[in-house]
Order: C-alpha cells, then sequence, then structure tokens
C-alpha cells in the first residue's frame, strides 16, 4: 500500500524527495528510503535531478519512470482511424491517422482485427517503442458500449463491428483492449484538461454527424445500465416521427432535428449557403441581419429541447456543448441555448463551448487507457 501511495504521489505531485516523500505519506526517512529503493529495483521510479538540501548535501529527486508503462488511444469512425501512444505520465509521444475502408466499417472481423493491429503497430513504432511494450489500448468509436465487460453492443456507424470483438482483439494485441464511446471520452478529456475540472455534475452534448451525450454525476461518468446512458439521439420530440428502428435514429426523434443533416436543411431555409452545418453556424455569426439571426434562434432552440430534456432530470452544474457543429457556434450560441433552457425547464445550467477544440475523443481515450495502465501498475505493488 505504501508503494501503490508513493506511485500515486509521485504521479500527481512528483519530483519529490525522499524527505518530501515521507512528510506526504506519514512515513519514516528510513522507510521512505527503503521504499523508494524497492521501487528504484523495479525500475519505476528513477533519479531526475537534485534540490538544495541547505547545510547538507542536494537531495535527489525521484519520479516515476515514463517508460515503466506504455498506453494507446484509438478513436475510430466510419471513414478514419487515429491512435496515439502516451507514456504512464500521459504525455503523448507517438501519433498515427489512417483511413478505414468500407469493408472494415461494414464487414468486422478479421479485417476489423487487422485495422487495430496495424494501426496499433504504426502510432508504437512512430513513439520508439513495440506493441510488446503497450499495457492496454482504449478504442473510442459511436455506440452502446456494455459497461461490464467494454465490449460492443450497438454501433449503427460500424455495422461490422460487434460483441466479441474486444476479446479478439485483446488476444492479437497482447494486452487489455476496452471499448468506450466517442462521447464519454470526449467528456473525460474536458472534466480532466477543459470546462469541465473541478465540476461533479455535467453533461456533455455533441453535436456533429451524429449526436451524443455524456453524462457525469458526483464525479463519475455514468453509463447505465446497458450502457446506452446518454443515447440522446434517438430522444423523442414533439412533431419529429420516432424511428421506426433502433438501428435508424437518424430518421426520427432529435437526432433528426439537430444532426449535421437536419442543420444543413434548416440553414437552406433561411437562405444560408455553406459548406456543411458547421461552417452554416460559423457563416451566421459572422454575418448578422435577419435570416442569420432567425437561423441561429431556431437551432438554439432546438438544441435547448434536448438539454432542457435532459437537464430537469439529472440538473447539472454544466452544460459543454462540443461536436464540429455544436462547437461551432462558440459562445454566442451556448448563451442563447441556456437563455431557452431557462425560459422552459426550471433549471439554470452554465451552457459553455467546448474548451477541448482538438480531437476530445482520442485525448479522452489516451487519458482512460492511461489511467486504466495506472492501476495495474499500481495493483502490482500490491
Amino acid at each position: 500500500m505504501n508503494d501503490r501511495s508513493a506511485l500515486e504521489l509521485l504521479l500527481a505531485a512528483g519530483p519529490l524527495t525522499r524527505v518530501d516523500l515521507g512528510r506526504m505519506t506519514g512515513l519514516s526517512k528510513v522507510t521512505a528510503s527503503q521504499l523508494l529503493a524497492r521501487l528504484q529495483e523495479r525500475d519505476l521510479v528513477e533519479v531526475v535531478g537534485t534540490r538544495s538540501a541547505g547545510r547538507g548535501p542536494n537531495a535527489e529527486l525521484y519520479a516515476v519512470r515514463p517508460g515503466c508503462s506504455y498506453s494507446i488511444g484509438v478513436e475510430l469512425n466510419p471513414d478514419v482511424a487515429e491512435a496515439a501512444v502516451a507514456d504512464v505520465t500521459g504525455a503523448v509521444i507517438g501519433s498515427v491517422t489512417a483511413p478505414v475502408a468500407a469493408e472494415v466499417t461494414a464487414g468486422g472481423g478479421s479485417d476489423s482485427r487487422r485495422l487495430v493491429h496495424d494501426l496499433a503497430l504504426a502510432a508504437a513504432a512512430d513513439a520508439g517503442i513495440g506493441l510488446a511494450d503497450v499495457d492496454d489500448v482504449v478504442i473510442g468509436m459511436p455506440g452502446v458500449v456494455d459497461p461490464s465487460t467494454g465490449d460492443i453492443e450497438l454501433s449503427f456507424d460500424l455495422p461490422g463491428w460487434h460483441r466479441g470483438m474486444r476479446d479478439l482483439l485483446a488476444a492479437d494485441l497482447g494486452c487489455d483492449v476496452t471499448f468506450e464511446n466517442d462521447v464519454n471520452l470526449a467528456a473525460v478529456a474536458e472534466r480532466a484538461e477543459g470546462a469541465g475540472r473541478d465540476v461533479d455534475d455535467m453533461v456533455l452534448l455533441w453535436i456533429g454527424r451524429g449526436v451524443g451525450l455524456a453524462v457525469v454525476l458526483s464525479g463519475h461518468l455514468h453509463r447505465g445500465a446497458t450502457g446506452a446512458a446518454g443515447e440522446i439521439g434517438y430522444l423523442p420530440m414533439p412533431g419529429v416521427p420516432s424511428p421506426a428502428s433502433v438501428e435508424r435514429p437518424a430518421k426520427g426523434a432529435f437526432q433528426a432535428l439537430v444532426g449535421a443533416g437536419a442543420v444543413d436543411e434548416l440553414a437552406a431555409e433561411y437562405g444560408i449557403v455553406a459548406d456543411g452545418a458547421a461552417a452554416a453556424v460559423r457563416a451566421a455569426l459572422a454575418g448578422g441581419g435577419a435570416a442569420a439571426d432567425g437561423f441561429l434562434r431556431a437551432f438554439s432552440h432546438r438544441l435547448a429541447l434536448g438539454v432542457a430534456s435532459v437537464c430537469t432530470v439529472v440538473d447539472p452544474a454544466l452544460v459543454v456543448v462540443a461536436g464540429e457543429v455544436g462547437a461551432a457556434g462558440g459562445d454566442q450560441l451556448c448563451e442563447m441555448v441556456g437563455d431557452d433552457v431557462r425560459r422552459i425547464a426550471p433549471v439554470n445550467p452554465r451552457v459553455v463551448p467546448t474548451t477541448v477544440p482538438n480531437a476530445p475523443v482520442l485525448r479522452g481515450a489516451v487519458l482512460t487507457a492511461v489511467d486504466h495502465a495506472r492501476q495495474t501498475l499500481f495493483a502490482s505493488t500490491e
């Protein structure tokens, strides 16, 4: 337990001297010295410098050796996949991007295994390590993931990916593999490094080609009993036909109001010409005028219907709007959504745009993989 506590402290507050470590853990100098010697023998800790100790000799500074564990985060989409390698400190040391062939999206099985294998191999090579050095892989993807097994339950964007893929990939890569919903991973990144820092109750609304939601309650990601918590694209909406099948959410419900395709159609109604939904939002914000204002108000009201539905149930302190289309609205759209929500529901969340604009899903996958690897590392000291 002392070894685990020391590793956690060195990762959170290091580098530290023997005296620092003893003071922060309540251990004697002798016990702290023995502890550090054990961790050095296992190549988990190393001396990284010295600090002046006054009259006596300089005190050695200890830190966790970055290379004692490596993890890979993957963001998997129907057309492209990205992977990043991080050491135990969370620093990214290698990355790679690759196209996803249509047969991989549809077929799964050996094609999917080969895609992930080649992607992980290339990312590891870019980091200057071997695939055998990797301890954990987390794959973020659109769809429902079983929270108890980390395996795929449903992905309409990647129909060939199914239950059993986790074990197949783990056996192939020789390390732990976990799938996670992509929007949940964006929320992980937001809580760690973005607007959600120090916020215990928040939701992240993802508006892009697809629509999703992540819910954080009391500081913990809420996945639900089956992993379907946050599948807000299926939320029934007045005046919008409900989907005939769960495999086709884009045919109705909230997805049909605010997904990229719906925003394109809304922009056309107001005479806004742009290359895609995100560009239409940016053009409306920049252009001004009655048409642009009408488009933004209509879009804000649509978003507010979904946000209010969620907030009246979980009452979060913070709503983060993310995804290519959502983030394009910036502070102005978020302010409008917040006003609309307060008008139609007895809640008062702060609505803000994401502050993790660059690959939040991939970053969340990396952070989650690093956390998994750390827990394994800590467990090995007990």
